[in-house]
């Protein structure tokens, strides 16, 4: 046993040497580099390649010679016919959403590339993920997928896994809405949460002193004394809140009965589609297929470039963790 306790020493002596060393490294290249602006990334890829390669690979593992050389043969037909037609364009986008909308950034230089060139023929598509999160972030992320349908280009939203409150309320601007099955949606309804340690400071006989100018600059706040005055204003502003919701969601989507769906409720896809809140039930897959013989299926995604102190932080961080796993294996087995 003290041979493997002093074996397992060792190898926590050089997990920790190493960690130092690469520390030391990354400090000094920040230091560098310092001052360094990297430009974002417009990263632009067609998936009409990417599932005509996917269609290729399973064809060639399952046909016979005699029909993969007609496949083949009856695919460069195809490739060279659609090479020099002049299609429809699809763009497609991906939003994922946190509670502050951060995604919104990169939405809107994603939406300002596409409108230098897309016509009213093309179309747009967003696959929209977000449980929702703050109002201010989420109507920015609706206002700049207004942007396209103010520009006349169709707006189609796909929903596979969430779209509610901020979610939804950027998927109801979209032209068509698309959700799969068992997706989330809806959630239209306004909630804060403020908790209160007036009382605590109170028992102890701590003051808390807040200065304002404004009959409501502070209407309800963690440390201070929560008046029924200031509660009511606040309750105010929520219900204010919400009813802007529901006159943005009326907006476009006039027939919606905002007395059965705007209650802060959820529902699954399908229980969507027959409330209206959606279009119909697919996945975005399946649609991007359905249209990929018609259209040319360019995604669009803008990304800030990693400094190379960052790329060299990841890497180190990985190796790091895997070595960090080996040895802690090494000691749970001697055990």
């Amino acid at each position: 046993m003290e041979f493997f306790a002093a074996i397992a020493l060792f190898a926590l002596k050089v997990f920790v040497i190493i960690a130092a060393i690469g520390a030391l490294m990354i400090l000094i290249l920040m230091i560098v580099q310092k001052g360094q602006r990297l430009k974002p990334l417009l990263e632009i890829e067609n998936l009409n390649d990417h599932y005509d390669s996917l269609e290729q690979a399973i064809k060639s593992q399952t046909l016979n010679k005699k029909d993969l050389k007609k496949e083949t043969k009856s695919w460069d037909e195809h490739e060279k016919k659609w090479s020099q037609e002049s299609r429809n364009k699809l763009y497609i986008l991906d939003f994922k959403g946190d509670m502050k909308a951060h995604a919104g950034d990169h939405l809107r230089e994603e939406i300002t590339a596409i409108l230098t060139l897309a016509t009213p023929s093309d179309e747009v598509l967003v696959r929209v993920e977000s449980p929702g999160g703050v109002v201010h972030g989420y109507g920015f992320c609706a206002s700049q997928l207004q942007r396209i349908r103010t520009a006349g280009i169709p707006l189609t939203i796909c929903v596979d896994k969430v779209a509610a409150s901020g979610g939804y309320m950027m998927a109801v601007v979209a032209n068509k809405i698309i959700s799969a099955p068992f997706a989330i949606v809806g959630s239209i309804g306004v909630v804060a949460q403020v908790p209160n340690f007036h009382r605590i400071l109170k028992k102890n006989d701590v003051d808390f002193k807040e200065y304002t100018a404004g009959a409501y600059k502070r209407t309800v706040s963690i440390f201070g004394e929560i008046t029924p005055d200031g509660e009511n204003k606040f309750k105010t502003q929520l219900e204010e809140t919400h009813a802007l919701f529901k006159n943005h969601i009326t907006q476009f989507r006039p027939t919606l009965d905002l007395n059965k769906v705007a209650t802060g409720e959820y529902w699954y896809g399908t229980q969507a589609l027959e409330l209206g809140l959606v279009d119909a039930i697919s996945t975005s897959d399946d649609y991007l297929l359905s249209r990929r013989k018609a259209q040319d299926l360019i995604q669009i995604s803008y990304k800030m470039k990693k400094t190379f102190s960052e790329k060299l932080s990841d890497a180190f961080g990985k190796t790091l963790s895997q070595l960090w796993n080996h040895i802690s294996q090494d000691l749970f087995h001697q055990k």
